[in-house]
């Protein structure tokens, strides 16, 4: 009995200790907390999504489904050989030309009329709070916050640690100017110590206006939030990216739903949607992407181009790592968007509708 107490408290003051590190954030409080309550997306003391979804679906309870899950073995989910990648100076760019660099996973660095835009950077050898979890495939990592430049807008999607990771915003800290995430995130820069008149903290269809002609709306995702025991206490999100020559969707990580098309008939068409392909499962249904989905989506968006993100550096979901590019590269045969596939590293012209990329995956396992 008493072995049995001193356990629990140990295991109680270890989990208190742990989750007080910096590295967790903190949840909305005080003036921050009042706004969230307004919120439409707002209830019973978290946030929720437009329709119901469940982070587990099955036929079976949650603890089975979750069995089942993490025991199932996939071949060549983690590579064998070193993912190719392309360096690029990114602080040496010319800045009359218009890029998009893709930095593996979800994050990506945009440059648009010479402002230089991060989103969700996870630039890490990991994306958890321990450093032996979720650890990023050999060739996958060479980009680092050492290598970006002065950031004019940080924007971030959620909190998750794949997208939104500390040791890379902590070293960013000085050099960005401009921060664009959803409600509730702002508290964790807060607590890391950043300036918060540069954070805008936007709910679904809210806007920041960043410049002449620039401007940025958040728009729903089907989702979730949360770095430690407690979830969605921050708001998760989308957002179109509008600069004087082009449109951006930026997707986040979301589950198919109608909210697609609403934003399309409100912002489309889309220059490019970045949508998220990768760590998909059937469990997984309703608040990440799955392949059939994908162009639907981009289509409800009306995109000219789409790009698939959330694949080839961590290894979440159950799936070999190259199959959310094999597999889309398949469809895409059926679609009349064109979909983008680049290296890490290697630079995608933003006005350039006719440029393509090899299947760079094809001879990798």
């Amino acid at each position: 009995m008493w072995t049995i107490l001193i356990l629990i408290v140990a295991l109680l003051s270890t989990s208190l200790v742990v989750f007080s590190e910096s590295k967790y954030g903190k949840n909305p409080n005080d003036k921050r907390l009042e706004r969230i309550k307004k919120s439409p997306n707002y209830k019973d003391g978290k946030f929720v999504n437009l329709s119901e979804s469940p982070i587990w679906a099955g036929d079976r309870s949650v603890v089975v489904e979750a069995y089942r899950f993490f025991s199932k073995k996939v071949e060549y989910r983690n590579p064998v050989n070193t993912i190719p990648f392309v360096k690029t100076d990114l602080k040496a760019l010319d800045p009359k030309t218009d890029i998009l660099v893709w930095l593996g996973h979800s994050s990506y660095f945009m440059q648009i009329a010479g402002k230089k835009i991060l989103v969700d950077p996870a630039l890490s050898s990991n994306a958890a709070p321990f450093k032996s979890m979720n650890k990023a495939f050999n060739g996958t990592d060479w980009y680092k916050a050492e290598n970006m430049p002065d950031i004019d807008y940080l924007i971030i999607t959620h909190d998750h640690w794949d997208h939104l990771d500390y040791e890379t915003v902590l070293k960013l800290k000085d050099r960005t100017k401009h921060i664009i995430c959803p409600l509730g995130v702002g508290s964790h820069f807060e607590y890391w110590g950043f300036d918060t008149t540069k954070i805008s903290e936007l709910d679904w269809y809210e806007k920041a206006v960043l410049d002449s002609a620039w401007e940025i709306h958040a728009t729903p995702a089907r989702h979730y939030s949360g770095r430690g025991l407690v979830r969605n206490k921050t708001l998760w999100a989308s957002f179109v990216l509008s600069t004087p020559s082009t449109k951006i969707f930026i997707g986040g990580d979301s589950g198919y739903d109608t909210f697609f098309a609403e934003i399309g008939n409100k912002f489309g068409p889309v220059d490019l949607a970045i949508l998220e392909l990768g760590q998909y499962h059937d469990n997984w249904k309703f608040i990440h992407t799955l392949p059939s989905q994908f162009f639907q989506a981009a289509t409800d968006l009306k995109a000219k181009r789409v790009m698939p993100v959330h694949n080839s550096k961590f290894a979440l979901g159950k799936h070999a790592w190259f199959d959310p590019l094999k597999t889309i590269t398949e469809l895409g045969k059926n679609s009349k968007i064109p979909h983008l596939t680049p290296m890490i590293g290697a630079p995608l012209n933003l006005n350039d509708t006719n440029q393509t990329f090899t299947n760079w995956w094809n001879d990798l396992r």
